[in-house]
C-alpha cells in the first residue's frame, strides 16, 4: 500500500512539473501573442464579439499590443484582429493599450468602426462592447449610438409537445441574428386544427404580433400571457438571449441579477480559505518537484502546438475572409445580394451554379461563391446538408467552407452557399491534368486529413466535435483547390455518429452511396450497427478507390493511361446487383500495374491503398493512420518528374445515388 501511495504521489508531483514548467515557459516568453487574422464574420452574442480566427502570431517587436477592428458589412459583423505599435494610429485612431481586455471605442473618423487594443496574452479574440458612459453591459444594449442585435430561437411555425403548462421548451433549433436592432424575441402558442403549434420569431415590438401589441418584451425571460377573448393562444416577448427558447406558463422565474449580486459575496468567503490551502500545497509540490526530482523526465506525447492548430485552420479564413456569418441560416427580409453565373454541376437532388455575391454597390465589387439550389420538393436533403454545415466544428482547410443558407419562399427553392474553387472536382481535374509525384502527395494527403477530419471526435486542437461520415465519398465530391489540395464536399447524405444514438437509429438510415464506390459490407446491407466504427471504415474503403484514380494519374508511374473511374473496364453504368458479383463473390478491385512498383513511393501508397479496400472492414486502417503514412512516404522518396497536361476528354458518367 505504502508502495502504491508513493507511485501515486510521485504521478501527481510529474503533473505538476509539466504544468508548471509550462506556466514558466510562457511567462519567460517576452513577445507578445495575439490573433492575427485579415477581415472575417465574427461570433457576436451578449456583451462580446469572438473573432473567428485561429491564428496566431508571436508580435515583432515586444513594445506591440494586441488590436481588433470592428464593423458591419451587409448587416454581417466582420472583425480584423493584429499585432499593433502603440505608438502609431490604427484607422487614424490612437489606441488605450493600458487594458488587459479589449474594450471597443468608437472613431470619430469613422463612426461605423470601433477598435481596441490590449495586452494580455491573444486578448484580441474577445471584445467588449462599450456604451456611451464606458459601461460595459452583459446584454443587448445601445452601444455607442449603436444597438446590437438580439440572438433570438428563430422556427417560425412548428408542432410542439407543449400543452400550455408550466415550462416548455421550445423545440426549435435554430437560432437567428435578428435582422433588425430594435426587434426582441417573441413566441405564440395556439392550436391549429386540434394540434397545438409554436412560432418563434424576431420581432419588432412597434408592430403587432399575431394581432397583439407586446408589452413586455424588456424582460429577460419569455412569460407566456393567454390573449383575451381568445382561446387556446398565448404570446410572449423577452430581450435576452435566445430567451424564447423557455416558454413560462407559470411563475416567473428569479432575475438572474438578484442572484449575481448575492452570488460573489458568498463564493468569496466560502472559497478564499480552500484557495489559500491549495495554493500552498501547489507550491511546496512545485518545489519539490524542482529541486528535488531533476531525474524525472517527462514522458513523450504526441500532440499539435498553438501555431500548428493556427495553421490548420487558417486558409480557408483568409482565403474567404469577406463571406457571409458561415454556420447560419439567413433569416434576414433581405436575401443576401447574389447574382447566379453558370451551371457548373448538376446531381440528384440539386443544382450547382458559380455565383457573385456582391460586396458593396457597385457590380464590380463582388466575392465568387458556389450556390447549391435545391427545389421545395427536397427540402429533407437540403436540410441534411445544412445541419451538417452547421457544426462549427466541422471547419477545416480540407472540408468545403460554408457561408449561409437561405430558404427562398418566393422562388420556391432551397440555397446553400458555400466557397467556390474554379478547378473543379477531382474527376473533372484529372480528366484533364497528368499530375506529378509531389501533386499526387498533395491531393492524396489533402483528401486523407479530410476524411480523418470527418471521423474524429476531436478537433486538431482538442476541442470536443461529433463524428461524422460521409457515405458518397467519390472523386466528383472532391473539389480542387488552387493549391492542388482537396477539400471534401456534397454532405446530403452523411451522417452524424451521436454516441447515443441505437442500432435501430443506425438501421434506419438506410444503404445510401454510389454503387460504384460501396464497400462490400453496404452492398451486402451487413453493416454492425453495434459499432458505429464500421460506418468510418466504409468510408476509408471508398477513399482507396478515390485515392487509386488519383495516383493512376500520375507521371511517377511511367505509362500514364486516360482516365477511368474505378471499375471502368466493367460497365458504364454499375447498379448494386452488379457490383455484388464483382465485389463481394468475385472480390475484384481495380488494377494495380506491375509498373507502380517501379517507383519507391507509389508502391508504399500501393499498399497502404489494398489495406484500405480491404474485405475485412476491421483489418482496414483508418483516414488518421493513411494521413501518418503519406508523411513517411511523401519524404521518404526522390524528387517528382515532371507534370504534363493533357486536353480535357469527354466527361465520365455519373452512376446513380442511392
Amino acid at each position: 500500500m505504502e508502495r502504491l501511495g508513493s507511485v501515486a504521489f510521485g504521478s501527481v508531483l510529474l503533473v505538476c512539473l509539466l504544468s508548471g514548467a509550462s506556466a514558466l515557459l510562457q511567462t519567460a516568453n517576452p513577445d507578445r501573442v495575439c490573433k492575427s487574422c485579415d477581415p472575417q464574420p465574427a461570433n457576436c452574442k451578449a456583451y462580446q464579439c469572438i473573432a473567428n480566427c485561429s491564428m496566431i502570431k508571436s508580435c515583432p517587436s515586444p513594445n506591440d499590443v494586441c488590436a481588433a477592428v470592428w464593423w458591419r458589412k451587409a448587416g454581417v459583423v466582420m472583425m480584423e484582429t493584429k499585432c499593433h505599435d502603440p505608438t502609431q494610429p490604427l484607422r487614424g485612431v490612437m489606441l488605450d493599450n493600458s487594458s488587459s481586455d479589449c474594450v471597443l471605442s468608437i472613431s470619430d473618423k469613422n463612426p461605423n468602426i470601433r477598435l481596441c487594443a490590449c495586452t494580455g496574452r491573444e486578448c484580441n479574440e474577445h471584445v467588449l462592447l462599450k456604451t456611451p458612459d464606458d459601461q460595459i453591459l452583459p446584454t443587448s444594449v445601445t452601444i455607442g449610438g449603436f444597438r446590437i442585435p438580439q440572438i433570438c430561437m428563430f422556427c417560425d411555425f412548428e408542432i410542439t409537445m407543449c400543452n400550455a403548462t408550466g415550462v416548455c421548451e421550445s423545440s426549435c433549433n435554430i437560432s437567428s441574428i435578428c435582422e433588425n436592432p430594435s426587434e426582441v424575441c417573441a413566441s405564440a402558442w395556439m392550436r391549429n386544427n386540434g394540434s397545438p403549434i409554436m412560432d418563434t420569431v424576431c420581432h419588432n415590438p412597434a408592430l403587432p404580433f399575431h394581432g397583439q401589441y407586446l408589452t413586455d418584451y424588456s424582460n429577460t425571460f419569455c412569460q407566456m400571457k393567454k390573449v383575451k377573448g381568445m382561446e387556446d393562444f398565448y404570446i410572449c416577448s423577452c430581450n435576452a438571449e435566445e430567451c424564447n427558447d423557455l416558454l413560462y406558463f407559470t411563475d416567473v422565474p428569479p432575475d438572474p441579477r438578484d442572484i449575481e449580486k448575492t452570488l460573489p459575496p458568498v463564493l468569496l468567503v466560502s472559497l478564499v480559505p480552500v484557495l489559500i490551502v491549495v495554493v500552498v500545497l501547489l507550491s511546496a509540490v512545485y518545489y519539490y518537484c524542482v529541486f528535488h526530482q531533476e531525474n524525472l523526465k517527462a514522458p513523450k506525447t504526441k500532440g499539435i502546438d498553438s501555431e500548428t492548430c493556427a495553421i490548420i485552420m487558417s486558409d480557408d479564413d483568409r482565403s474567404d475572409s469577406n463571406s457571409a456569418n458561415a454556420n447560419s441560416l439567413n433569416h434576414n427580409t433581405e436575401l443576401l445580394p447574389i447574382q447566379l453565373d453558370a451551371i457548373v454541376g448538376i446531381g440528384r437532388f440539386a443544382e450547382v451554379y458559380r455565383a457573385k455575391l456582391k460586396q458593396g454597390a457597385t457590380d464590380e465589387s463582388f466575392q465568387m461563391v458556389a450556390v447549391k439550389i435545391f427545389p421545395y420538393e427536397e427540402y429533407a436533403s437540403w436540410k441534411t446538408e445544412w445541419e451538417i454545415f452547421s457544426d462549427s466544428e466541422l471547419r477545416h482547410e480540407n472540408v468545403l467552407q460554408f457561408l449561409t443558407a437561405e430558404d427562398r419562399k418566393i422562388e420556391r427553392r432551397y440555397w446553400l452557399i458555400t466557397a467556390y474553387h474554379e478547378r473543379g472536382n477531382l474527376q473533372e481535374f484529372l480528366m484533364q491534368h497528368v499530375i506529378g509525384w509531389d501533386e499526387l502527395c498533395r491531393l492524396g494527403m489533402s483528401l486523407a486529413r479530410g476524411v480523418a477530419h470527418l471521423h474524429a471526435d476531436r478537433t486538431p486542437c482538442g476541442r470536443p466535435k461529433v463524428a461524422i461520415v460521409h457515405r458518397d465519398l467519390k472523386s466528383v465530391n472532391v473539389l480542387v483547390k488552387s493549391d492542388l489540395s482537396c477539400c471534401l464536399c456534397d454532405f446530403g447524405l452523411s451522417l452524424r455518429l451521436h454516441n447515443s444514438m441505437t442500432p435501430e437509429e443506425l438501421a434506419n438510415s438506410g444503404q445510401v452511396g454510389t454503387a460504384r464506390y460501396m464497400a462490400p459490407e453496404v452492398l451486402e446491407s451487413r453493416m454492425d450497427l453495434e459499432n458505429i466504427e464500421s460506418f468510418k471504415q466504409a468510408d476509408v474503403y471508398s477513399m482507396a478507390l478515390v485515392l487509386w484514380e488519383i495516383t493512376s494519374r500520375c507521371s511517377a508511374i511511367g505509362d500514364v493511361r486516360e482516365y477511368e473511374p474505378p471499375f471502368g473496364k466493367l460497365k458504364d453504368h454499375l447498379c448494386v446487383e452488379s457490383m455484388k458479383d464483382d465485389v463481394i463473390r468475385d472480390r475484384l478491385r481495380p488494377e494495380i500495374p506491375a509498373t507502380w512498383t517501379n517507383h519507391t513511393g507509389v508502391h508504399l501508397l500501393s499498399s497502404t491503398i489494398e489495406e484500405c479496400w480491404d474485405h475485412d472492414p476491421e483489418a482496414r486502417v483508418t483516414a488518421q493512420c493513411v494521413v501518418e503514412r503519406f508523411g513517411e512516404i511523401s519524404s521518404a522518396v526522390i524528387s517528382p518528374l515532371n507534370t504534363d497536361t493533357k486536353s480535357a476528354q469527354d466527361s465520365g458518367n455519373d452512376e446513380e445515388e442511392i
